[in-house]
């Protein structure tokens, strides 16, 4: 993965609009980052849900990004996003990593299912 570039990736987003897509959306401080307070363990995520939307945007401040996709019912978002990459056959993956590389976030955009 490298760090965001925001121009690339909001055109990667754009490729996506109005397609049927599936998503993994996925934030914890739990199981893949136990360096967070044990006692406030929270964490999210969804796999190969499908969804349509008609609006993407990225925006950031140059270290930590937020990505949205507007949805006929409302939106989806990932906020704290570092990195990205393509991955096989045309998928934007990106993630969220603190300063010692673990992951925190992470948002996975496909034509096809995921695997």
């Amino acid at each position: 993965m490298k760090p965001i570039e925001i121009e690339k990736v909001q055109q990667l987003l754009e490729g996506f609009i109005n397609k049927d897509v599936y998503i993994h959306l996925e934030t914890t401080n739990g199981a893949y980052a136990g360096h967070f307070n044990k006692a406030n363990k929270v964490g999210a995520y969804i796999r190969n849900a499908k969804i349509n939307f008609s609006q993407a945007k990225i925006i950031g401040d140059g270290h930590s990004y937020r990505a949205g996709l507007k949805t006929e019912m409302g939106w989806v978002y990932a906020e704290g996003l570092t990195d990205w990459t393509i991955h096989k056959d045309h998928q934007l993956l990106m993630a969220g990593h603190d300063h010692e590389g673990r992951l925190t976030v992470a948002l996975h955009i496909s034509e096809t299912p995921l695997g």
